[in-house]
């Protein structure tokens, strides 16, 4: 009786063992089907952003040196108050001071006097000394000027990084918003 269970126990072992498969073998006279290749279609456009300009009279931003100042102030429908006194010429910041108060949250601080600029074009970039992943880039945008602000939670209290929007200015009359 135990023989019967061994050979039952083996019987079930090879019915579960994979056997690989071997290549069929073709004769002589047969001729292997050619496959119609498949229909590769470029896409129109090479990405989807093309893909929502295309048609559009859309110029690129000319490289030029920025030039913008401004000393303003401004306060939004939800309480975020915004002070800023810049002066860039020639792309050379010689004027940065902000400060940003989020209602609730707390409020950020940049001055000049903690950053050293390390780019001029294509945008004004300015580096903190001392927290060097911050950055403060200021970059033109039709009449209005951008300055944003990139891994600088060391210059706000509490959390009031994770609220802060990028400054806009209007270059001509130098209003921010």
């Amino acid at each position: 009786m135990r023989q019967v269970w061994l050979l039952l126990a083996a019987l079930l072992a090879a019915g579960c063992a994979e056997v690989e498969k071997q290549p069929e073998t073709k004769s002589v006279d047969e001729v292997p089907a050619e496959k119609p290749a498949p229909e590769v279609s470029e896409p129109k456009f090479k990405n989807s952003t093309l893909k929502y300009l295309a048609g559009r009279n859309l110029k690129p931003q000319p490289t030029r040196p920025l030039n913008v100042k401004s000393r303003c102030s401004h306060r939004d429908a939800i309480g975020t108050t915004t002070k800023l006194d810049l002066l860039v010429k020639e792309a050379v910041v010689k004027t940065f001071d902000a400060q940003v108060t989020m209602k609730g949250y707390g409020t950020c601080r940049f001055n000049l006097n903690d950053f050293e600029q390390a780019e001029k074009l294509p945008q004004a970039l300015l580096k903190h000394k001392r927290d060097s992943g911050c950055l403060v880039r200021m970059w033109e945008q039709g009449p209005k000027v951008t300055v944003a602000f990139n891994s600088c939670a060391k210059s706000c209290e509490g959390k009031a990084f994770d609220y802060l929007w990028p400054i806009v200015v209007e270059a001509k009359s130098g209003r921010c918003y």
